[in-house]
């Protein structure tokens, strides 16, 4: 081996190198993997809520919603009345229509005429029967499902129930009425059809005075089946001077049970509740009924003039059957179907007698037996025995008129109030401004 080779091979033993892996720093990959981490999560957050405040936009724009369409029960007036001629039978008009001028002499002798024996009878309870199929099939059982432990620590469900009716179809949602007196603090609320079709149903609203609420179950979750056999209810009109006497049905569940029916008649339509910023009509029948009694007070007619109440019975009358009137609660009802609040005054009138005003000089209007603690009337100065005169640029002259304002109005509205106040030297006029609350 010459001098250049041992030369060469020196120089490649100089040149030949070992590649040593670095070391690991392992707090510092231990940083940048916590760091990678919280990134990912932080971009999954932000994505997230980014997902969720843009998808209704985006839903909304691709597939806009329809709006709910307004419900109205429109007020009727009273001239739902039973003329003498509507008592004449089809076999006595057969063939000819009654005269306009038929007197009432001549009425009189033609149901003279009338036989009813005991198949007449029976065929009057089987129509009857049939109506109140018929109606059955806007009726509905309202569960409310409350959940409890017993002395084991065992879970268990308690079950209240009330029957209501079916109100409207708002395009979005089924819409019921039920009164919840006898179904408090529910954790879930069950709605059974005529079909035997059991739906979750959601609470819209309640209105604390007369314990009714309007429940809703969406469209879309109904089969088609039920809603082929369910049917709407028809409201009638039970502001009607000639109303006690007047026969009618008890549907629902006026002995306590789903499903039970009740004849009989209006004995009395004097008693008027009274709640702040509202009246209602109670009426009352000659039908023995449960005191825990719910559903609705039918006419022949086919026409829902009540919904039933017994919590206003006095001893004396606990089973009696009595009902709110229709008319004064189709206000109330519209207002909760759509999911408006009431606004709130506080306080509670009457109209002026003509007596009272001619004799003693009391103003026209609205005269306000008690103010509510802390109400609204309250806090503008307003005091019992004023008279309410004007609301804003609306004449005021009975209590009706007032609640029909209020009605209208809507909470945080502000109403400037013509008021009349007994002084030394008579009755004074005022003018507050009141700021109207929400009903509770």
């Amino acid at each position: 081996m010459d001098d250049n080779d041992v030369k060469a091979g020196m120089q490649s033993d100089f040149l030949r190198e070992r590649i040593k892996q670095k070391p690991i720093n392992r707090k510092k990959l231990l940083r940048r993997t916590i760091i990678t981490a919280a990134m990912a999560v932080l971009f999954g957050i932000v994505a997230s809520l980014t997902f969720l405040l843009l998808e209704p936009v985006i839903n909304n724009w691709l597939y806009p919603e329809e709006e709910p369409q307004e419900v109205q029960f429109p007020e009727e007036s009273p001239i739902d009345e039973m003329n003498p001629e509507d008592m004449l039978t089809e076999e006595m008009v057969e063939g000819e229509s009654v005269p306009p001028e038929l007197e009432e002499e001549q009425i009189e002798e033609l149901l003279s005429q009338v036989t009813f024996g005991v198949e007449e009878y029976q065929t009057v309870y089987d129509e009857l029967a049939s109506m109140a199929r018929d109606i059955g099939r806007s009726l509905v059982t309202v569960t409310g499902v409350t959940s409890d432990v017993d002395w084991f620590n065992n879970t268990y469900e308690n079950e209240a129930t009330a029957s209501g009716i079916i109100l409207a179809d708002n395009g979005q949602e089924l819409l019921m009425l039920v009164s919840m007196n006898n179904i408090t603090d529910a954790e879930r609320i069950v709605v059974t059809f005529c079909d035997r079709t059991q739906m979750e149903a959601e609470l819209i609203q309640r209105d604390s005075a007369t314990g009714l609420a309007i429940l809703s179950v969406p469209l879309i979750k109904i089969a088609k089946e039920t809603m082929d056999a369910i049917d709407m209810a028809n409201l009638g009109s039970s502001a009607i001077s000639n109303l006690a006497g007047t026969p009618v049905m008890a549907l629902g569940s006026p002995m306590g049970t789903s499903g039970s029916v009740c004849y009989g008649f209006i004995t009395s339509v004097g008693v008027t509740l009274d709640h702040a910023d509202s009246t209602y009509r109670l009426m009352t029948t000659d039908i023995y009924a449960s005191r825990n009694a719910s559903g609705v007070l039918v006419n022949l007619k086919g026409n829902i003039i009540g919904i039933i109440d017994n919590s206003y019975n006095s001893e004396d009358k606990g089973n009696l059957l009595s009902a709110y009137g229709i008319s004064e609660l189709k206000r109330t009802i519209t207002k909760m179907s759509n999911k408006q609040e009431r606004a709130y005054l506080g306080i509670h009138g009457t109209d002026v007698p003509a007596e009272a005003s001619l004799e003693s000089g009391v103003p026209e209007g609205a005269y306000i037996k008690e103010i509510e603690m802390d109400s609204p009337a309250m806090t503008a100065g307003i005091q019992s025995g004023d008279v309410i005169t004007m609301a804003g640029n609306v004449e005021i002259t009975s209590y009706s008129e007032l609640l029909n304002v209020l009605y209208s109005a809507e909470p945080e509205n502000v109403i400037s109030l013509t008021i009349m106040r007994q002084g030394m030297d008579g009755y004074q006029s005022m003018r507050v401004a009141v700021t109207l609350g929400t009903v509770e």
